[in-house]
């Protein structure tokens, strides 16, 4: 990911020296200098960059009312690394939330540190993003699709959509279910009683408590003791079914005769 950045700092030699300081890092892109908090606000208003190195003591708007101004005017506030001649400030700095706060002349290895901790802030709030955009479009496509033909799931930063005819059973694992379709298993975030309300009940049907198998894809039953039985799928699996469940089956499947 690109970090686009924008120096801001009253003096030439210091921004040209922070400049220098950061030419041979490949995920940095310069969009931009200025020397004063007015032209800073413009900037990132226009531009919306990522990260700012900022400096405290400027004509017209020091580095604490720029960040006030773009926090009043609604607009988003990139991630701040104040750079500054002045110790003064630190608490302050950090009171808004700032990365890091720069006392120049500051070293390579101080400036590294500062952008290794705006890389991981960033990151953070990609994914953050990230995943506020994955749950948005799982609500919508949830609100949109009739559970009897499709379910919708968030899995490792994906959403993904199973057809409920391809499902062969479903197992309940703690606070997660694992639905298997044929060669594929897939291990959401679930629980097993709120799959079998979304699934259509004359096909779907717990077998114990912890399974809920598709009743087309059962080949056979073998029973056992005391009135249990192990159901057989086409796929070879085999799952227990205790008597508790079993005269529910057994009505369930003369309906369907």
């Amino acid at each position: 990911m690109k970090i686009r950045a924008l120096i801001v700092d009253d003096e030439a030699p210091a921004r040209a020296r922070l400049r220098h300081s950061l030419k041979n890092e490949p995920d940095l892109d310069i969009i931009g200098e200025c020397a004063h908090g007015r032209a800073a606000v413009d900037i990132v208003r226009r531009d919306s960059p990522d990260l700012m190195f900022l400096d405290i003591q400027m004509p017209g708007l020091n580095g604490f009312e720029v960040c006030t101004q773009l926090h009043d005017a609604g607009v988003r506030l990139p991630f701040v690394i104040f750079c500054t001649a002045y110790d003064q400030y630190a608490l302050k700095a950090f009171e808004i939330h700032a990365i890091d706060y720069l006392l120049k002349p500051f070293s390579p290895e101080r400036l590294q540190h500062a952008l290794n901790q705006a890389r991981l802030r960033l990151q953070q709030a990609q994914s953050a993003s990230a995943d506020s955009r994955l749950a948005d479009l799982l609500a919508s496509l949830r609100a949109g699709l009739n559970p009897a033909d499709r379910l919708v799931f968030k899995v490792e930063g994906r959403v993904i959509l199973i057809r409920a005819e391809t499902i062969d059973w479903i197992e309940a694992d703690g606070n997660y279910v694992r639905i298997h379709c044929g060669a594929e298993a897939h291990y959401v975030r679930e629980t097993l009683a709120n799959l079998e309300s979304q699934l259509p009940p004359d096909t779907f049907m717990r077998v114990s408590r912890s399974a809920l198998v598709n009743l087309d894809r059962i080949r056979e039953f073998q029973p056992l003791f005391y009135g249990d039985y192990t159901v057989i799928l086409h796929t070879g699996a085999k799952l227990a079914m205790s008597r508790t469940y079993r005269e529910r089956l057994e009505r369930l499947l003369e309906k369907r005769k």
